[in-house]
């Protein structure tokens, strides 16, 4: 049987054990392919002055270490998440005759609690293609909705998020998320989701001032859909907001996630940039 791979969200949660992940994610040639372009908005807006090179996604390179503080509602600290680059690639893939090359980061991600405990570790990739850049579906699952499946068989199914290198106010982002298929060895048992949908760029470039530094930023807002569906016609849903503060040559600098009732549950906010090459 293949060994499982722990997988570990931008936010905090808790740790999953006896999981087995019987089908391996895409990769990042394969998830392209799923996801549509941005669309163009009618209201034209400057791109951020730092130049983006589409070569290190998110101006990350070998050996570098980002690091976000997180926060709780009553902005007190949850944790942390490590993100250590330990493989650059490229690949390149065939598309209406034409050669696009695809510019990878492969990630270990570790999320740590207050008195730094490992709490989940994972591997994320990001990637450019073009003028875009994505972050891994898989960053999105819901943990607290995986904890009655313990000892099933887990099949994940992602679709990376779209970041534009120029962003343009006004402009519609494609959706993205995870789905996982939860089943045993011979029945299937229900499927868990997350999906961001109805992502746009709402403004910027904006200062936004961290321990990292202060970076030109634009506001991302999108619905969170996290859900549990047992059987085809029976799903268990909530509604929420994440909004995210996005500079394209450093990637995401702060995220705020709102509940279904619009109180915030819980931020990200970047406090490192550190190493590479």
């Amino acid at each position: 049987m293949p060994r499982p791979r722990s997988f570990r969200p931008l936010v905090a949660g808790f740790a999953l054990t006896g999981a087995v992940c019987c089908t391996k994610p895409a990769t990042s040639s394969e998830q392209v392919r799923a996801v549509s372009e941005p669309v163009a908005a009618h209201t034209p807006q400057a791109a951020p002055p730092t130049a983006v090179d589409c070569a290190h996604p998110f101006g990350l390179s070998d050996n570098m270490e980002v690091v976000y503080e997180i926060r709780d509602a009553a902005g007190k600290p949850a944790g942390q998440v490590h993100n250590r680059v330990v493989r650059p690639s490229t690949d390149t893939n065939k598309e209406k005759k034409q050669t696009v090359t695809l510019n990878n980061v492969l990630l270990k991600s570790g999320t740590y609690d207050e008195k730094n405990k490992l709490l989940h570790l994972q591997d994320l990739t990001f990637f450019c293609r073009r003028d875009t850049s994505f972050t891994d579906g898989m960053a999105q699952i819901n943990y607290d909705a995986l904890k009655s499946f313990r000892d099933r068989r887990l099949a994940y199914t992602p679709v990376p998020l779209a970041w534009p290198n120029q962003p343009t106010v006004g402009s519609q982002l494609p959706s993205g998320g995870v789905t996982i298929d939860v089943s045993s060895s011979v029945v299937a048992i229900a499927k868990v989701y997350t999906t961001l949908r109805n992502r746009r760029v709402v403004s910027g470039p904006e200062k936004i001032s961290t321990p990292a530094g202060t970076f030109e930023c634009y506001r991302v807002e999108a619905e969170r859909e996290q859900g549990t569906a047992p059987h085809a016609d029976l799903v268990l849903r909530s509604v929420g907001r994440v909004i995210d503060y996005y500079a394209p040559a450093v990637g995401i600098v702060k995220t705020e996630v709102y509940n279904k009732n619009n109180k915030l549950e819980q931020t990200l906010t970047l406090v490192s940039r550190s190493g590479g090459q």
